[in-house]
């Protein structure tokens, strides 16, 4: 009690310091109870507080975590509008991603490239089954296996070719034929010749299948000779099974597949003779055609000027490739190595050539001497299909 306080004034001091203190409980007790129900209502709410974050003109760079993590997200079946892709033979990968804060980020990598294009590479046949064949593109019949066009669409053409650079450079096929004709001259044929050199078997010679083994795993491309009729048969007789003009379209085309059952693996039909059935018009139609519906190309050696070969293959639509050069008329080493100088001149006046001969000894030795000397000049030596009228640039 404060005795020098007016009269009254004691009380008032208690009132205000009393209203004071009610006014102090009640603002603690409502701060508490409001922290409480806020750390309650955060525990149980769904929904996590959440805080905006500031806003940056320059976006941070995602770390290399964050970039793994998105790119290991992506599911290559849902690539974003725009990505871009890259082949076997492309310089680099190029991937963009998008990390969790919404950048993109782009990436640059080297792709190891897999050597020079090479045309074919994915439908041609694997080098170590070359002398196997393809059973989708084998038809049995009563004349044996014969070749057709896979139900995918495969053609032996395509399946059986020799690989090539796909460089359109000068190119040059030689085409060595009467494989299987002699039995030493096809030893050196396959032995001695370099497997860029296309070999001809003839339908009617022995152990085909043999040296066509042997041939396509060394790599050669292979064709098969079918004898036709000359114009003086039968004084020039091509051997058993000639396609004649006088025969019915049934009777030639038994004959044409009991040829082509001899052996398998080859890109097309090359004629051996046959000046006067080429000429005719009725006898080559069911003949062009049934070569054309097997997938096969056909390869004139250029012997006849009025062959009409080429005009059916125009019209029916199938590959046809003309030999420019005969190189062995005159079965001598500096003759055939003068044709071959030619067809040297031919190829780089046309972009290509395509020479023929035999498997004589002769023949064999020239051409591999000259080959060697024309691929350091620059020359491409191909398998002859890569020549065929739908493959020429």
């Amino acid at each position: 009690m404060d005795l020098h306080a007016p009269l009254g004034q004691e009380r008032k001091d208690k009132n205000r310091r009393g209203g004071r203190l009610r006014l102090s409980t009640v603002s603690s007790v409502i701060a508490v109870l409001a922290l409480t129900g806020l750390s309650a209502w955060t525990a149980l709410s769904p929904v996590a507080l959440r805080t905006e974050p500031p806003i940056g003109l320059t976006p941070t760079p995602p770390d290399a975590k964050n970039v793994a993590e998105a790119e290991t997200a992506v599911d290559p079946t849902e690539r974003p509008t725009g990505l871009a892709t890259s082949g076997p033979n492309d310089g680099a990968v190029i991937r963009r991603t998008t990390t969790a804060d919404g950048n993109t980020v782009t990436t640059f990598s080297p792709n190891a490239r897999q050597g020079p294009v090479v045309i074919g590479a994915s439908s041609t046949q694997d080098p170590r089954l070359a002398g196997q064949p393809n059973e989708d593109l084998i038809e049995l019949t009563d004349a044996g296996e014969l070749p057709t066009v896979s139900a995918s669409g495969l053609r032996p053409v395509d399946f059986y070719a020799r690989r090539w650079s796909g460089a359109r450079g000068t190119r040059i096929a030689i085409v060595i034929g009467g494989i299987g004709l002699s039995q030493t001259g096809s030893q050196k044929a396959v032995t001695d010749l370099p497997e860029d050199i296309t070999l001809a078997f003839a339908a009617t010679g022995n152990s085909l299948q043999r040296w066509m083994q042997e041939a396509r795993r060394k790599g050669h491309e292979i064709v098969l000779q079918v004898p036709m009729e000359p114009f003086d048969y039968p004084a020039m007789d091509p051997g058993r099974g000639t396609l004649l003009t006088e025969k019915a379209a049934a009777s030639n085309l038994a004959n044409l597949h009991q040829a082509m059952a001899q052996i398998t693996n080859y890109t097309g039909i090359m004629n051996y003779m046959g000046a006067r059935f080429m000429a005719d018009d009725k006898a080559m139609d069911p003949v062009m055609r049934d070569i054309g519906k097997r997938g096969l190309m056909f390869l004139d050696d250029g012997s006849t000027a009025r062959s009409l070969s080429g005009d059916f293959a125009k019209a029916i639509g199938i590959p046809h490739a003309y030999a420019d050069v005969m190189i062995d008329a005159q079965v001598d080493r500096q003759a055939i190595l003068a044709k071959l100088d030619e067809l040297e001149r031919i190829a780089r006046r046309n972009g290509q050539a395509i020479g023929v001969g035999a498997a004589f000894d002769e023949t064999i030795a020239a051409v591999a001497e000259w080959r060697n000397e024309a691929v350091a000049r620059g020359i491409e030596f191909v398998g002859v299909s890569a020549l065929a009228n739908e493959n020429r640039p």
